[in-house]
């Protein structure tokens, strides 16, 4: 479980500070600077958030490896494989899911802004 919400914490961040970025990014010449140093400011609060969120990563998967070397004491050799991959796939997975929420929802968007050029 901890795993999943440490995830979905990465994915949620990264998504948030690359919508920032890009906003930053496309920041035009005569935009208030109000306006950009909140932007900046959102950066650097999300670039920490991030940081903590790696950190606290890092302490899930010690804890897996503890936990891992545990359940291999109890576990016989076919069932320790299968939760080994168990463990290795689910982060692959929940990013895989992630990613085609986000594309899902942009392809809603373009589709939303394509019917409303027409």
């Amino acid at each position: 479980g901890d795993l999943d919400k440490v995830v979905n914490l990465l994915l949620s961040l990264s998504g948030r500070l690359a919508r920032v970025e890009t906003a930053l990014g496309s920041l035009g010449p005569h935009t208030a600077t109000e306006d950009k140093m909140a932007l900046r400011e959102k950066q650097r609060l999300l670039v920490a958030q991030l940081e903590d969120a790696k950190e606290l990563k890092e302490h899930v998967g010690r804890r897996e490896e503890v936990v891992g070397a545990m359940v291999a004491r109890y576990l016989p050799t076919e069932h320790l494989q299968d939760y080994q991959h168990f463990i290795k796939m689910k982060s692959a997975l929940i990013t895989e899911q992630r990613e085609l929420e986000e594309k899902i929802k942009l392809g809603q968007e373009q589709l939303r802004c394509l019917r409303e050029s027409l």
